[in-house]
């Protein structure tokens, strides 16, 4: 009995470890982290900025950070700051600077979180309409080259 238990169980485990490997909800693949990340830092560069490029995931954790030789030593925090603040608000950052500014209510939001970074040149990440990461580039000399970089970025794998 106890060896048809452990027979039983010897089989299953094969079943089990490969469902474990299935994602249960979206989420960004790594490949596709750096490609979007890489491509970034490529437009920036193209146009002679040095920027910083960070992609985190849906849970706010750093993926990929890529900074560009003779880059500021400030665009490292501000990329990831604004990667974050994409992912955890589900929206871009300019936008959302905007939405403060529109509504000074809400502008408790700069204060929710200090990993918050509400200046442009972050974008959220979304495949097949879900949320899985944001994107956030920091360093070129204005928030919308810094958006445009990351746009390219996300555009190169096809996020929304």
């Amino acid at each position: 009995m106890i060896r048809n238990f452990i027979l039983a169980a010897s089989i299953a485990a094969p079943a089990a470890a490969s469902a474990q490997e299935l994602p249960s909800a979206p989420y960004l693949p790594l490949e596709m982290a750096v490609t979007a990340a890489q491509t970034a830092l490529r437009s920036c560069a193209a146009s002679s900025h040095n920027v910083s490029v960070a992609i985190v995931g849906r849970d706010g954790a750093t993926k990929v950070l890529l900074k560009a030789d003779n880059s500021g030593p400030h665009t490292a925090s501000s990329a990831e700051g604004k990667a974050f603040t994409s992912a955890a608000m589900g929206r871009d950052t300019a936008g959302l600077a905007q939405f403060i500014t529109d509504n000074q209510q809400n502008a408790g939001l700069r204060d929710m979180d200090p990993r918050l970074v509400i200046q442009a040149g972050g974008l959220p990440i979304r495949i097949g309409g879900a949320l899985v990461g944001g994107i956030g580039v920091g360093g070129a000399p204005s928030g919308d080259i810094d958006a445009g970089c990351a746009r390219a970025g996300l555009d190169e794998i096809g996020a929304e």
